[in-house]
């Protein structure tokens, strides 16, 4: 059985995920844990306290003492993981709409478990061997204030604050109404920014905008921007570990190109950087210029985080990873995603020259992305069999490591199950935006063909 996807468990909450399944989930952690402590945290979603109660009393249930820590960003929470040595559950799902919820698991390091222990989780939750602790012994909670703003002032110390106030930029901010609207704001006024902001109330219902950070979310952040002529905008997602740019026109960065920026400005020779299996070229470019060198490896941060341990433990030098969605590692920071944290980095760029200019020589690529949704599992059955069809009849280059991802000259395209949403998503790339729609919606259009032939 797995339980845990891409980044964590996620359902609609009270449906797909419940509170008792989120109790389980927490005594699972904590019997493998075997800790005396540990911490619940949550973002803005209207059912976060439901499930952080249903978090803490099963972790409770184990024996452990919980430190209850409220709204934070999830790198807050890791943060306060590493800070005080208790691992953390954080409640959250990230980008995904409004009426979904989920678990992140973090160690008493602040960094997401290795696939190894989320394995023996799994194990825990399946076989339900928990190592409940008698009727005197369950954990007491505790409520704990401050988390924020410890991690703003942990984030001022590890950037380049100076250089940033010097500059005196204008950042145009959208929180998306998620826990970043409570931390980021003061973060970037802090650095000496300027800072205007849209969707910047905590909302769970994310009245303005869903909490994914994608173009036809961004339009009020490009306005805003074009409007009052800031240097930047920022956009996060539900749990702020995310970062997305708009320029000072007003125009989407694609995430792709900010993170070949940013591993631009980081990589030398012999090193190695990390990303996910929808890499763009872009970032390949980049690591071939730097004489570097790319590990891929499938979806999601706690593969990602997995391999940034094992090629650190063999001696390789790993300064920047991530994926094109804004989930970008610092490892000498932190072994974890911070959107205020890569905020900041890209500002340190943006310091020196427009946003638009930093990301230009990275901007000669086309990203075209689909999304076909499945009811139920023949559903999913037929359009992953029409994948692999697909796959062994094309004569690009076939990768595996996660989905079906086919390079051909000119461009590749990619076909994988989403790890936390009842679709499948389609990636395609390349250097003439016509050729990479019509890689898109060649293998999009298999995909909703093989669908509608599902018989009901």
């Amino acid at each position: 059985m797995r339980v845990f996807g891409s980044s964590g468990v996620r359902g609609v909450a009270n449906d797909d995920l419940t509170p008792e399944f989120v109790c389980r989930v927490a005594m699972a952690s904590g019997t493998v844990w075997g800790v005396e402590e540990a911490a619940v945290a949550r973002d803005t979603r209207v059912t976060g306290r439901l499930f952080a109660d249903a978090a803490a009393s099963g972790l409770g249930s184990v024996g452990a003492a919980v430190h209850r820590l409220g709204i934070v960003p999830t790198p807050g929470a890791q943060a306060y993981a590493e800070r005080e040595g208790v691992p953390v559950m954080m409640i959250t799902a990230s980008h995904n709409p409004p009426e979904y919820n989920g678990v992140k698991v973090i160690g008493d390091d602040g960094i997401e478990p290795p696939v190894a222990e989320v394995e023996r989780i799994e194990s825990v939750l399946r076989t339900e061997r928990f190592a409940r602790a008698s009727w005197s012994e369950v954990g007491g909670r505790r409520q704990v204030d401050g988390a924020r703003r410890a991690y703003v002032d942990e984030l001022l110390t590890a950037v380049d604050a100076e250089r940033i106030a010097a500059a005196n930029p204008t950042v145009a901010l959208d929180p998306g109404h998620g826990a970043g609207a409570l931390t980021s704001p003061e973060f970037f006024r802090r650095l000496g920014c300027r800072v205007l902001t849209v969707h910047a109330q905590p909302d769970g219902t994310f009245p303005g905008r869903d909490p994914e950070p994608i173009p036809e979310n961004l339009g009020e952040l490009g306005r805003l921007v074009e409007t009052s002529d800031a240097d930047v905008g920022i956009a996060h997602d539900g749990d702020a570990d995310r970062a997305i740019f708009v320029d000072e026109n007003g125009t989407y960065i694609e995430g792709d190109a900010t993170l070949a920026a940013l591993a631009a400005a980081e990589l030398e020779a012999d090193d190695t950087v990390v990303s996910a299996v929808t890499a763009s070229r872009r970032l390949l470019d980049v690591a071939d210029a730097a004489d570097a060198r790319v590990e891929l490896t499938p979806v999601g941060s706690t593969n990602i985080v997995t391999e940034i341990r094992d090629l650190e433990e063999r001696g390789e030098s790993v300064p920047i990873a991530g994926e094109g969605n804004g989930g970008i590692f610092f490892p000498d920071y932190r072994l974890a995603r911070d959107g205020a944290y890569v905020g900041a980095r890209f500002l340190s760029l943006v310091a020196e020259r427009p946003a638009s200019a930093v990301v230009a020589e990275f901007d000669t690529y086309h990203n075209v992305r689909r999304r076909i949704e499945y009811g139920d599992r023949s559903e999913r059955e037929a359009i992953t069999d029409a994948i692999e069809a697909r796959a062994s009849e094309a004569d690009g280059d076939l990768d595996t490591t996660d989905g079906y991802r086919l390079d051909y000259d000119d461009g590749w395209v990619l076909a994988r199950p989403s790890g936390t949403e009842p679709l499948v998503r389609v990636y395609a790339e390349a250097r003439n935006r016509a050729r990479a729609v019509e890689l898109a919606d060649e293998m999009a259009g298999a995909l909703e063909g093989a669908k509608a032939g599902v018989e009901v």
